[in-house]
């Protein structure tokens, strides 16, 4: 098969045309990859912001595909069945953080496409127990990028409360995925985007963002909650300022810059500062659940296999509305 593969810090990926294709174990599916979108995650891993990858490695968790092969234990994933990988690829299962629905934490997880290969290829070994099966309102490439931007744009959410002014400081493929989630919940959106990005605060608007400017701005009205997914540490001082009287600020990106010292004042009052780690099997079960009815409209950019480079330059530049999607 043909695959692009990472090697290592200061290195671009390269094309590999005769990688062996994966074999399934006991509970593994083998997927022929039909879309896999390009998270701002595997920037983080190609521009080692994360600490030991699989290497060499086939980047890639926001994979849809359709299912090929199966292992000889697995029992819920048939063959011909459309389904998605997200990040969150293996746990223990038996940890007190497995036993008590926070997989998330396992000290044993395994993240697609950073210490399992992901689906920048065209084919894949998933784990069954981490595969979802894909609503048939969305087509391939519009459907990848719910895999990890819809995901944890939707725990983020969560753990963000019941607030009715949301901030999104950023504004890239899990924002504009999140704030259709938000809109069909009632919720208002005031999307910060770096100060001089006037196409990126038209899109927000577009997309129902109720006031949208810089990131250096105040909002017209205090915020009950912020979400954080750009991954620059001087944004947490800047919502907390922004943030009203028993806020919470969600810091949702795997990597962010150091965060600055910042005075107590703007952190009393009970506002709540928190991070997001990863995924769980059950927010993928609800977020696919409510995505079709809202329907979730993803904005995406399709590139060929081959011009993962491209992609990944465009997404570290801002120069990408929405996702950029690998169409092997």
């Amino acid at each position: 098969m043909r695959a692009m593969v990472f090697d290592g810090p200061n290195t671009a990926l390269r094309l590999d045309e005769h990688k062996a294709v994966p074999r399934p174990g006991a509970r593994d599916v083998l997927i022929c990859v039909h879309a896999c979108g390009v998270c701002r995650t595997d920037l983080h891993v190609v521009d080692s912001e994360l600490p030991n990858p699989k290497l060499p490695l086939i980047p890639g968790h926001e994979i849809v595909g359709t299912v090929i092969e199966v292992g000889p234990e697995v029992s819920h994933i048939s063959t011909g069945q459309r389904v998605g990988v997200p990040w969150l690829g293996w746990t223990c299962g038996a940890c007190g953080y497995c036993r008590s629905g926070r997989e998330n934490l396992c000290a044993s997880a395994r993240f697609t496409g950073y210490t399992i290969d992901g689906g920048y290829a065209e084919y894949t070994v998933a784990d069954e127990r981490f595969c979802f099966p894909i609503p048939d309102i969305f087509g391939d490439v519009e459907a990848a990028p719910l895999l990890c931007a819809g995901l944890i744009g939707y725990r983020a959410l969560r753990l963000a409360g019941p607030a009715a002014t949301l901030g999104f400081y950023g504004f890239g493929a899990a924002a504009h995925i999140a704030v259709q989630v938000a809109r069909h919940r009632g919720q208002r959106v005031f999307a910060f985007t770096r100060p001089d990005d006037h196409a990126g605060q038209d899109f927000a608007r577009r997309l129902g963002a109720t006031w949208a400017g810089g990131s250096d701005a105040l909002p017209p009205e205090r915020l009950e909650a912020a979400l954080i997914f750009a991954p620059v540490g001087a944004l947490v001082p800047a919502a907390l300022e922004a943030t009203a009287q028993g806020g919470t600020v969600v810091c949702a990106g795997i990597h962010m810059s150091a965060i600055p010292s910042f005075p107590y004042r703007i952190l009393w009052e009970e506002r709540v500062l928190r991070s997001v780690a990863n995924l769980t099997r059950s927010d993928g079960e609800e977020f696919f659940a409510i995505a079709p009815r809202i329907p979730i409209r993803t904005t995406t950019t399709a590139f060929p296999l081959t011009d993962a480079n491209e992609a990944l330059a465009r997404l570290r530049d801002g120069r990408i509305d929405g996702a950029a999607v690998l169409v092997p």
